[in-house]
């Protein structure tokens, strides 16, 4: 069984090897034991509210029980840029005109801005090779909505994606080699790197504060900036169906591009209903395709767990499961549970929630 749960100590091992198998571009977890070690600290601390919820890290782990491992991992930050400056381009036209000339250009430009400050990022989405397949992937990235939408008080009521953006198989970006090669003067893969350990008041020192204007990069350049690299398409094409768009930012390090969506319009969020458990002694063939399955939530803010059982499972008021699945989510017969369309199919397999459906609970 695979099963959603907030990262422990005892991931680490899991954790750094994964981190170390992405290569180079995922700032946010380099395969440095320490900086790794440090995240879970931290997100223990959050989900045990030893620090501020509003200010925290909640990291999740996919569990494979068989094998007890982490094979995955998602993440959101509460709060963007509240202890260090978060940067990002936006992308912008300039007007440049004159009547007597005749002259009327328009040209696209690049202006660093703050502009995510005090914003929910999701983040940190990271599944071994090994598991990506069977809508993992989904369950990793869409369990974060329930878990938003659980606890929105704890969040903004924006949150956005910061994609992976375009560089080759040695980490070589064309965006970087065309503009942050000239200020900082080091390889990409280290101004990443450094970004991503906690460093980056060299980007506030070195990163030019004036407009940059596209078309004086090279054609490379250019046309990298608001892409995403190709490991990252399947993410950006889940997030669209999520309802997450562009917004016009991109990373100052390779142009990659930020998605947002506001909480309330995020599909799992309105296709996600409530309903009592039932613990059945039937047997339940959890082998099915991703479109027949739903995600499932014990909505524990301490305790978070999340699976999939399948459709059939749902009745009217209530959701059967067997009592190995209930132990798994820390359930009990009669609980509240969450449930979600793991897989978008053109229509909800679930029926879309009325408001009355949002009975909350207290937090466990």
């Amino acid at each position: 069984m695979l099963v959603i749960r907030p990262l422990q100590e005892n991931d680490l091992d899991d954790l750094h090897a994964m981190a170390a198998a992405a290569g180079k571009g995922l700032t946010s977890l380099p395969a440095n034991r320490e900086l790794l070690a440090r995240k879970i600290e931290r997100a223990r601390d959050t989900f045990l509210q030893r620090s501020a919820p509003e200010a925290g890290l909640y990291m999740f782990a996919l569990e494979d029980t068989e094998l007890g491992r982490c094979v995955g991992i998602s993440g959101i930050e509460a709060r963007v840029g509240l202890e260090e400056v978060f940067w990002n381009y936006r992308l912008s036209t300039t007007v440049n005109a004159s009547r007597e000339l005749g002259v009327h250009v328009r040209t696209p430009t690049l202006h660093l801005t703050n502009d995510m400050t005090d914003t929910t990022e999701i983040c940190s989405l990271l599944l071994a090779e090994s598991h990506r397949k069977g809508g993992n992937g989904l369950l990793l990235s869409r369990c974060r909505f329930m878990y938003l939408d659980d606890f929105r008080k704890h969040f903004s009521d924006k949150v956005f994606a910061e994609m992976r953006g375009v560089s080759d198989k040695d980490g070589h970006s064309p965006l970087w080699e065309a503009l942050g090669r000239r200020f900082f003067d080091m390889e990409f893969s280290k101004a990443d790197y450094l970004s991503g350990v906690g460093n980056k008041s060299f980007i506030a020192e070195l990163m030019p504060k004036f407009p940059i204007y596209l078309p004086l990069l090279p054609d490379s350049a250019r046309a990298v900036v608001g892409r995403v690299h190709e490991n990252t398409e399947p993410a950006l094409r889940m997030l669209q169906a999520e309802g997450f768009n562009f917004n016009g930012l991109v990373d100052i390090f390779d142009g990659g591009p930020l998605v947002e969506a506001f909480v309330h319009n995020i599909r799992t969020v309105r296709e996600s209903l409530n309903r009592h458990v039932m613990i059945s002694q039937k047997p339940v063939d959890l082998d099915r395709p991703a479109e027949e399955r739903v995600m499932v939530s014990n909505r524990s803010f301490r305790n978070f767990r999340v699976t999939t059982l399948p459709i059939d499972c749902i009745k009217p008021d209530t959701v059967s499961m067997p009592q190995a699945m209930a132990d798994a989510l820390q359930v009990e017969s009669g609980d509240l549970v969450r449930l979600a369309p793991l897989k978008d199919s053109g229509r909800s397999p679930i029926q879309t929630p009325t408001h009355t459906n949002y009975q909350r609970t207290a937090t466990r």
